[in-house]
């Protein structure tokens, strides 16, 4: 009797998860309705990693002091994320009304009810290619990603069933892609590491490296049941404070080539998403591509950084090294600053919570200057 007593007590439990998911409808009717929360399923790098890299053994960490000091979910401890608070993916998970963050794949308690929220994949240091990164010992690139989405994938069909997976996925789910970035910051601009592959590759060969690449990257995700995508192009490199100090340039100025880089691989990455969305008769299904268009509206917060409140636009809150504290990254021995509202960067390399709450917002709401071909709240009611 006690075992049998268990049994049923499990499967009330896994039935009231579902239900309080909108997946399963008490009178049986078992459909995704349109009341089910969003799931976002989250690829990338540091810019949206949640904590993936708490779990291996790499130089790119966030689990320390002073990270993660604004974000009210862990009581202002670090989480893994690497900025003050909360990522862009998390904001843009919390305005589409998502019930909560997408936790880390990497994490313990990923598992069961919890796969309902999403999954993040993003592991800092990561790119495009296998080899970007490798300067960090480990992290998880665009290709294994995929690959932790499949067994995601594959344990969605046991928690509710292949037919209902497929349609929770094509429908509530959002894939939100934002790579690109250590594809030239750790690989291509980076002199020891890059020496060989800058030889023998010209930025037009990277780059087609690169789209090749992510083409087949979201072909995979596809196939395996996506649906609605957003993809960010890369930001504006030249313009972090980890660039402005390495090359020691002026208060208002950016670095040229890694902006001619990133402007070169986001015209491509256009046309890619362009042709994936069925112009020209080369898309994907039923698939929806957005170009979330970061590099400008980067750009258009620094260019106007006072008018959205903000002192600085070049300095880092949190780090050390030069003029912009833009070469050692955040950590316990870091000098941080007293004003973290009033800096676009939190540290030598990604932005800091309220310029991301200002980029999550053009995002999710924003006009096709920033978004297209439609924003990302339209394409989530779809």
């Amino acid at each position: 009797m006690g075992r049998m007593a268990s049994a049923a007590a499990a499967a009330v439990a896994i039935v009231a998860v579902l239900c309080a998911a909108g997946v399963v409808r008490v009178r049986g009717e078992d459909t995704v309705d349109e009341d089910t929360p969003g799931a976002s399923f989250i690829f990338g790098d540091s810019l949206v990693d949640a904590g993936n890299n708490n779990y291996l053994s790499t130089l790119s960490k966030a689990d320390m002091n002073p990270n993660g000091i604004d974000f009210a979910a862990s009581g202002g401890t670090p989480t893994g994320r690497f900025t003050n608070g909360r990522t862009i993916a998390d904001i843009i998970g919390e305005m589409l009304g998502q019930a909560d963050y997408s936790p880390p794949f990497l994490a313990p308690n990923t598992t069961g009810g919890a796969l309902l929220n999403g999954v993040n994949y993003a592991s800092g240091g990561a790119g495009i290619l296998n080899g970007t990164g490798r300067v960090f010992v480990n992290r998880i690139g665009m290709d294994v990603q995929v690959d932790y989405f499949n067994i995601t994938r594959r344990e969605l069909d046991g928690l509710l069933g292949k037919e209902k997976a497929r349609e929770f996925i094509h429908k509530k789910a959002i894939f939100s892609i934002t790579v690109g970035s250590n594809d030239f910051l750790n690989n291509y601009l980076m002199p020891v590491l890059s020496a060989g592959t800058r030889v023998a590759e010209s930025p037009d060969g990277f780059i087609d490296d690169l789209i090749i690449h992510l083409r087949e990257q979201l072909t995979r995700l596809h196939a395996l049941g996506a649906r609605k995508f957003v993809v960010a192009n890369v930001g504006p490199l030249g313009c972090i404070p980890y660039q402005k100090t390495l090359n020691r340039v002026k208060d208002d100025e950016c670095v040229k080539l890694p902006n001619t880089l990133a402007a070169q691989y986001n015209g491509r990455l256009r046309d890619l998403l362009i042709e994936l969305n069925g112009n020209g008769g080369g898309g994907l299904p039923g698939g929806r591509f957005l170009l979330a268009n970061v590099y400008d509206l980067v750009m258009e917060l620094i260019a106007n950084h006072r008018k959205y409140g903000f002192s600085t636009a070049s300095v880092a809150c949190c780090g050390n090294g030069g003029r912009y504290a833009g070469i050692v990254p955040c950590g316990p021995t870091s000098s941080m600053c007293d004003d973290r509202e009033n800096h676009v960067f939190w540290d030598p390399y990604h932005p800091s919570e309220k310029a991301n709450v200002l980029l999550a917002k053009y995002i999710v709401d924003g006009d096709s200057k920033y978004i297209s071909p439609m924003n990302l709240r339209k394409l989530f009611k779809l």
